[in-house]
């Protein structure tokens, strides 16, 4: 398995369009498998309750703040999300001169999950992560499969003020603090000698592994790549074609902008092959505490074939039911030992409607030219109803509890109309 990995941006005043923070995220995996969208409302826990993550079992807290995932269907945790304080979370996968082989942890994508159950700010979902991390570390494989595909995590997490980068390699890590402009990661460590908080171990262990010799700048990415960071600048890396595309929108960008780099396929961006994107996310969040957040998901592959559609956190938001795949309890197996034994149907309603209309667009030019066309303007009928809510707040929240479902609903009907 050649390592493959996502791509996740953040742009922040003063390289966004008004005083708001712009987040967004391809999840780029395995072509077969199904992401979801899901909900989980804010909930109180009695003292001693655990928590079972897609391998281990952990702690609980007393109580969690409510999310909203795009989640790789057969797991716990997931690949990117928003809470309801507007803290924004995407992961990605990382390789250096630790190996990431180990015994079954806590996957990035858990951390990202706990990280945004428990945090109000994106400071706090650093502490919180890295807290897991050293407690519990991070393993265990990340594809539903026997290959054994492990990697270390790196996290770009926002607020309505600021966003940090996270890098780990095993249980060690280094985090960044991004307070304007713009910053996208892939799959390379990024992080150089601004680090703004660390394991507190993190230089003595580099040092001790002959990585670091005590004496020069310390360099996280140098320290614990497989090689310099040359190659994080070479031409042509998705990592270079993204930052490109940020800087010639600095200044001027918006929600449609991160769409637009999202939709790229000639950066790489928007993977196709055996390794795909598979949904995606953007995410608006004004700096104005008085504002509600829009975050806009896909809940299907490919983003230039899919619709981004809002969601807004509201006091009584119902679940989401047509981008929720099936569930198989403990008779799933990638609960039983040996684990994944079989691959059940995790197909939901919007992704099996939309598998049919892809080989619609792919196999009938001049009907699946309608489709697309009719797919990019309940987008853009979407986002006009959005802004009115990101500029002037949510008057009657009750409205909004189905606000994801109902863009969905419109999704299939545009379908079947075309």
């Amino acid at each position: 398995m050649q390592p493959s990995s996502c791509d996740t941006f953040v742009a922040l005043p003063p390289s966004t369009e008004g005083q708001r923070i712009i987040f967004g995220k391809n999840s780029d995996r395995p072509s077969d498998e199904v992401q979801e969208v899901v909900y989980f409302p804010a909930k109180c826990y009695d003292a001693g309750e655990k928590v079972e993550c897609t391998y281990i079992e952990i702690d609980q807290v007393a109580e969690t703040y409510a999310v909203v995932l795009s989640r790789p269907a057969w797991l716990w945790g997931a690949e990117m999300g928003a809470n309801e304080h507007q803290v924004c979370i995407g992961n990605e996968a990382v390789w250096g001169r630790e190996s990431a082989d180990g015994d079954e942890a806590l996957l990035g994508m858990d951390l990202l999950r706990l990280g945004l159950e428990r945090a109000d700010t994106a400071e706090k979902a650093v502490d919180v992560i890295t807290e897991l991390l050293e407690k519990y570390g991070q393993g265990g494989s990340c594809m539903e499969d026997q290959s054994g595909f492990t990697y270390h995590n790196s996290f770009l997490i926002s607020d309505r003020k600021e966003a940090w980068l996270l890098e780990t390699s095993g249980k060690h890590w280094a985090a960044e603090r991004v307070e304007g402009g713009y910053r996208n990661i892939s799959n390379q460590y990024g992080i150089k000698s601004k680090i703004d908080k660390e394991h507190p171990e993190l230089r003595e262990y580099a040092r001790s592994k002959g990585w670091w010799d005590g004496e020069s700048e310390f360099n996280f990415a140098t320290v614990f790549s497989y090689m310099t960071t040359a190659r994080i600048e070479a031409s042509g890396s998705r990592y270079c074609e993204g930052k490109k595309l940020l800087e010639k929108s600095q200044g001027h960008i918006t929600a449609e902008t991160m769409m637009g780099i999202l939709r790229d396929k000639d950066s790489g961006i928007n993977m196709e092959g055996t390794f795909m994107t598979t949904g995606s996310m953007v995410s608006v969040i004004p700096t104005n505490p008085a504002l509600p957040g829009v975050h806009y998901f896909t809940a299907t592959p490919d983003p230039e074939r899919s619709v981004f559609k809002p969601f807004i956190f509201v006091k009584h938001t119902n679940q989401l039911k047509e981008t929720t795949s099936p569930s198989y309890g403990p008779d799933d197996p990638v609960k039983k030992i040996p684990r994944f034994q079989s691959k059940p149907n995790r197909k939901h309603e919007l992704f099996v409607k939309h598998q049919v209309v892809t080989a619609i667009i792919d196999s009938h030019k001049e009907r699946g030219k309608k489709i697309t066309e009719s797919m990019r303007q309940l987008e853009k009928e979407n986002m006009s109803q959005m802004e009115k809510i990101l500029s002037h707040g949510v008057e009657q929240p009750d409205l909004f509890a189905n606000l994801f479902p109902n863009s969905v609903q419109a999704e299939m009907a545009a379908y079947t109309k075309s």
